[in-house]
């Protein structure tokens, strides 16, 4: 059975803010569109680029890196420009907050907001588990049979990209102390993905003067689909209306 193929997602809002959202790794659109529609309700425009390799059999996001990830990011922010925004805030979702603080200091931002963004990876192990779980789920959507799932997933092989990956989180992790723009720390308490101090480390080390952190104390990982959900998007659109829009 073949899956609808994912793309893209675009809400146009009615005024002239644009907030750019991004999901996780092996992760997709659906992962921050709730929190889109929402902000959309508010006004603002959301574009959610889909990184390559994600959204689409696992084959190919073993083919993918966080360098092909980064470039959608990039051209993410460049569509919102293409269509006459200016003031563009951003905020995602583990790999996609990562990719908000990175982008925080390399283009103009209006305010970043990471959603259980982490500042390490606990081992390449826990990551390629990680892949063969969404490899799993992907193929059992697809109604395959569990003898035809495994046989594939052994064809796996190692994922090179999962060190690149290890080396952009440190990267970023170095480089936080260059960011200026308000920053909001959304961390929820029982995520067994990350490390939750690194939600304390992004805080403390960034040099914004408009910073602000919230735990959620009954959430998991995916923070944007658990039961506060509501309250995340809530939070994440009062501290956009504190930013200093021009319009």
């Amino acid at each position: 059975m073949k899956l609808v193929e994912q793309k893209p997602l675009i809400f146009e809002g009615d005024n002239k803010r644009a907030v750019l959202l991004l999901h996780g790794f092996t992760g997709n659109t659906s992962d921050v569109r709730l929190l889109g529609r929402y902000l959309n309700t508010k006004g603002y425009t959301c574009y959610i680029p889909l990184y390559k390799g994600h959204g689409v059999p696992p084959e190919q996001l073993v083919e993918s890196g966080p360098k092909d990830w980064w470039k959608d990011v990039q051209e993410g922010y460049q569509q919102l420009k293409d269509m006459g925004y200016e003031e563009i805030a951003v905020g995602g979702l583990s790999l996609g907050g990562v990719f908000s603080l990175k982008l925080g200091y390399t283009v103009p931002v209006k305010g970043i907001v990471t959603m259980c963004a982490p500042t390490s990876i606990k081992s390449e192990e826990v990551m390629y588990d990680g892949v063969l779980e969404y490899a799993r789920q992907y193929k059992q959507r697809e109604k395959k049979s569990e003898e035809v799932i495994e046989e594939e997933i052994s064809q796996f092989k190692p994922m090179s990209t999962l060190k690149e990956l290890q080396q952009l989180i440190k990267d970023v992790r170095n480089s936080i102390d260059l960011i200026y723009s308000p920053v909001f720390v959304i961390q929820a308490r029982n995520d067994h993905m990350i490390d939750i101090n690194s939600a304390n480390i992004i805080y403390n080390e960034v040099e914004s003067l408009e910073k602000d952190i919230k735990w959620y104390e009954k959430s998991g990982h995916v923070i944007t689909h658990d039961q506060e959900k509501e309250q995340v998007f809530e939070d994440f659109y009062q501290f956009l209306e504190k930013l200093d829009w021009n319009h």
